[in-house]
């Protein structure tokens, strides 16, 4: 202010050279900012000057005095200049101006005018947007050319054009029943507001347009709230034409549904026939929600009931409820009850660039699309986990954390179809390991130490499980090979052609029912029924066995699938690289291959038996077997993935108190007590 004559610089933008108006109007936009300049600025007689420049200016001289009349008016002076003869003048040069500087200053004013509060103005009781109305229905391209002014690549006109839009979007809400806001906003989106302004958050600009995106993504959030707080109610017309544009999409008045008229609504998914009350959760936004996916598939939902009415009725997804369900999901995963406060709070994280892209949710404003998606994934997770009506909650909760998943996760840059794609093909058991993550973080929180406890407990049963399953192969006994011959042109033995080596003869091997003691005897071929007992001469008695090792990797094998960690070597093909040996005490002096459990004085560690497994499956239980037998720790990848996988499952069980056919899993088989004697028991009352 100090540098600057505000007599002369008022006196100049009255000036008949327009060289010397443009200078003072240049020099005005910079300095009207400071309070008490435009205090001595008004109060000099420049506002009439001002008022005029706007109305009768042409290019730079004309877009410097746009930006200083709304800077004035943003410092809440002026009002009483603004008239409707510029008001129609603004608006005209918004809709054919084509200097992006003009278009800008423009716009501005606008915002001004439409976001002033109503004692401010020069017409008390008339709010924003009604000062425009006059001038904008003479202008019928007023709304269709902002919208078109979002996408423009000069970030500045941009921002303007989604301020003044914002503006208009605010007033309606504030006074929607003058504004009509619903007709407005439906308006907005038929001139494809929300498309532009989805692709500016997805684009590099967002940060030239970080504040009005914000703020758009936060009127966004108050229209969802407002209409999930606004009752449903059949007097008025658009619910109501809601309501029966339902029951017309759903079919029922079609030859084959007539015998539903009575049901009309249950058929659809509601509880009762009088769904008005099951609305009271989501409001108007959940009519709209479901209505919105009917119209959309009108086909698609006549054949999802008519498939559904085949069902039994505790099997058939309640579609409508559904619906009402996943409206709700993503009202709370949105945090859409929090719009007043949590984006203007995020207006003070910007600068972090950490925090800058979790601000904007793109997806939100695709809420239509993701709604449709998500009931689309609830229906599909029902039909797969055979779901009864029971069950409902259960699938509530997996698509809650689906939504978390795919809609949550996704950075601001995903496409929509991407995530509607996610949503359609995500596996349920990905969505229960999810949430036994998620169960298992939060009782870890709540329950610590208890949480562990129960997990060691579940682990060691699971531990004696296995222990028995394992023990239960050696008591059934197996054939292993204990001679090898090689065909002929085969070569040298090397360590490429051990493979080809065949069984020349076989030893059969079997623990004692007692478990003390482990028979075996050779053959020189397979016998087609698997030897007795008392057939087999030798036997070791298990109380002098000192250790067991073997060369059988603690890994899985490289080939395993993921269902199973091993897979067998082809049939009647030895694996002279595999064995397994006992080690134990023999007597002094003695060579027999039989051994006692008699006590001798200088007794040696000696190898007592040596078994050669054919796949890497039997040589799991073998040794693992054997060394749980001497009660010691298995070894193998095998038997600890099936440790693991039994106390895993238990603990799922104790969280989710779910049943086995929930997640497509059979109800394991117990073993038999077939060949067990009296001592021999299992306990699973942990699983």
């Amino acid at each position: 202010m100090d540098s600057v004559n505000v007599s002369e610089l008022v006196a100049r933008l009255g000036a008949e050279e327009e060289s010397t108006k443009k200078m003072a109007a240049f020099k005005l936009q910079t300095a009207i900012g400071d309070p008490s300049f435009a205090d001595v600025f008004i109060y000099e007689g420049g506002l009439p000057k001002l008022r005029f420049l706007a109305l009768h200016a042409t290019g730079n001289t004309l877009a410097y005095g746009l930006t200083s009349l709304a800077r004035l008016l943003e410092l809440d002076k002026g009002w009483d200049h603004i008239t409707d003869d510029l008001i129609a003048r603004i608006v005209d040069l918004v809709v054919a101006q084509p200097l992006v500087n003009v278009n800008r200053g423009a716009m501005s004013v606008l915002a001004a005018i439409v976001g002033h509060p109503l004692h401010r103005t020069s017409q008390p009781g008339v709010t924003g947007f009604q000062r425009l109305k006059p001038a904008v229905d003479t202008q019928p391209q007023f709304l269709p050319s902002l919208v078109e002014k979002i996408t423009s690549a000069d970030h500045a006109l941009c921002a303007n054009s989604l301020q003044l839009i914002n503006a208009l979007m605010r007033d309606a809400i504030a006074h929607d029943a003058d504004f009509e806001a619903p007709k407005f906003i439906k308006q907005l989106q038929e001139l494809g507001v929300i498309k532009s302004v989805y692709v500016l958050m997805q684009s590099s600009a967002i940060h030239d347009l970080a504040h009005p995106l914000l703020d758009f993504q936060t009127l966004t959030k108050i229209l969802l709230r407002n209409w999930r707080e606004e009752k449903v109610d059949l007097e008025k017309p658009d619910h109501r034409r809601a309501i029966r544009g339902l029951h017309t999409a759903s079919g029922a008045e079609k030859g084959e549904a007539k015998g539903s008229k009575k049901l009309k609504w249950k058929r659809m998914g509601f509880e009762t026939e009088s769904p008005t009350w099951e609305f009271e959760a989501t409001g108007f936004l959940g009519l709209m929600d479901f209505t919105d996916y009917v119209y959309k598939n009108e086909d698609g939902f006549q054949k999802l009931l008519l498939e559904q009415a085949s069902e039994p009725v505790e099997q058939r997804c309640p579609i409508a409820r559904a619906s009402l369900s996943v409206t709700s999901v993503l009202y709370e995963h949105f945090e859409v009850e929090r719009a007043d406060d949590l984006d203007s709070q995020r207006y003070t994280i910007l600068e972090s660039r950490a925090n800058f892209d979790r601000s904007f949710r793109p997806l939100l404003l695709h809420w239509s699309r993701v709604h449709t998606s998500g009931l689309n994934a609830f229906i599909r997770l029902w039909k797969t986990a055979g779901a009864h009506i029971e069950d409902f909650e259960k699938i509530e909760e997996l698509v809650r954390i689906l939504i978390e998943q795919v809609v949550g996760q996704a950075p601001r840059t995903r496409d929509v179809k991407d995530v509607e794609e996610e949503l359609a093909e995500f596996e349920i058991q990905r969505l229960r390991d999810l949430q036994m993550e998620l169960l298992e973080l939060t009782y870890e929180d709540a329950w610590g130490h208890h949480l562990r406890q129960v997990r060691e407990e579940l682990n060691h049963e699971a531990l004696q499980f296995v222990k028995e399953q394992r023990i239960r192969c050696l008591l059934q006994g197996a054939w292993f090979p204990s001679g090898l011959d090689y065909p002929s042109g085969a070569g040298p033995v090397t360590s490429k052609t051990l493979s080809r080596a065949v069984p020349s003869a076989w030893r059969f091997v079997r623990l004692s029912h007692n478990r003390r003691y482990l028979h075996y005897a050779d053959f020189d071929a397979k016998t087609t029924t698997e030897p007795r007992l008392d057939a087999l001469q030798e036997k070791i008695d298990l109380s002098i066995v000192s250790s067991v090792v073997s060369n059988v990797s603690a890994e899985a094998p490289s080939s395993s699938s993921s269902d199973s960690t091993v897979k067998s070597l082809p049939h009647e093909r030895a694996t002279t690289s595999t064995k397994i040996t006992i080690h134990g005490y023999l007597p002094a002096g003695s060579h027999s291959r039989q051994a006692s459990s008699g006590s001798g004085t200088a007794r040696k560690e000696s190898i007592l038996l040596q078994l050669h497994p054919q796949s890497h499956t039997l040589a799991s239980e073998w040794l693992d077997g054997l060394l749980m037998l001497l009660n010691q720790q298995p070894i193998t990848a095998d038997t600890n993935k099936l440790v693991n996988f039994i106390g895993g499952y238990g603990l799922k069980i104790r969280l989710l108190n779910v049943r086995f056919e929930d997640v497509g899993i059979e109800e394991p088989i117990l073993p038999s007590r077939e060949g067990l004697d009296d001592e021999y028991y299992y306990d699973i009352a942990g699983a």
